[in-house]
């Protein structure tokens, strides 16, 4: 049987891809690119900086790709605590990976808006402006569907940690808490006008990224004891 602390530390690569292309693609590139209050500053900046935007679409790929295998890895580690949970876990988690996949479109389709070869340049800029702001707003429209299962996933993942025991409980119930920040920023930005305006998304975040960053962290650097459950083999479950 594999040790806990070999499967933890393959799930801490796992999670450590995720949150590495998940920054870049989603916080570090739109905070270089794009001025939502700005559509002909956008247009500019992308056009001016295309190779960086198509990075970003090639590491948001690569970052739905770590969290398909992501909770495959975290179940191997977590199904000895609780196999149902743990199920529960990798559904909720893969079910948003084909919604992020199609929501890409929108940013190829932002490639296309701008690619002189192919004609669209004939437009006005006023009407290519609301284009590619059209396409980046539905590329937000999807990110907040899929956050619904970016935050869902969370509460059965924080509850295996929080009962693992060899896994601090701390980080299990910042992962529970993330799992609320993620829904009420969701509920926010649909019921709210001018939710993002507020200022209040990024506290109310806090919980899933210090649970998430953390848990990360932790796989990786420390891994998983294994507990005398395993080592006695009274996990019906495990291996």
């Amino acid at each position: 049987m594999d040790s806990n602390k070999k499967k933890a530390r393959i799930a801490g690569l796992f999670y450590l891809g995720v949150v590495i292309t998940g920054i870049f693609s989603l916080a570090y590139v739109p905070s270089k690119l794009i001025d939502w209050n700005n559509p002909a500053i956008t247009l500019q900046q992308i056009r001016s900086n295309e190779w960086l935007f198509r990075l970003s679409i090639v590491s948001g790929l690569m970052c739905y790709v770590f969290f398909l295998f992501l909770p495959l890895a975290l179940f191997r580690l977590l199904k000895q605590v609780n196999r149902q949970y743990a199920l529960l876990m990798v559904l909720l988690a893969v079910v948003s990976v084909p919604i992020s996949m199609l929501n890409m479109w929108n940013k190829f389709a932002v490639l296309t808006l701008i690619d002189s070869s192919i004609g669209i340049q004939q437009v006005s800029a006023d009407v290519l402006q609301t284009q590619v702001m059209f396409y980046l707003n539905q590329y937000e429209n999807g990110n907040l569907i899929a956050q619904i299962f970016w935050g869902l996933w969370l509460f059965p993942f924080g509850y295996l940690v929080f009962k693992s025991g060899f896994l601090p409980k701390i980080l299990g119930i910042l992962l529970m808490m993330g799992c609320f920040s993620y829904l009420v920023n969701f509920f926010g930005s649909c019921l709210v006008p001018d939710y993002g305006k507020l200022g209040i998304g990024g506290y109310i975040s806090i919980p899933a990224s210090l649970g998430e960053i953390g848990t990360c962290l932790w796989l990786l650097i420390m891994g998983a004891k294994n507990s005398q459950y395993i080592e006695t083999g009274n996990f019906a479950n495990s291996d």
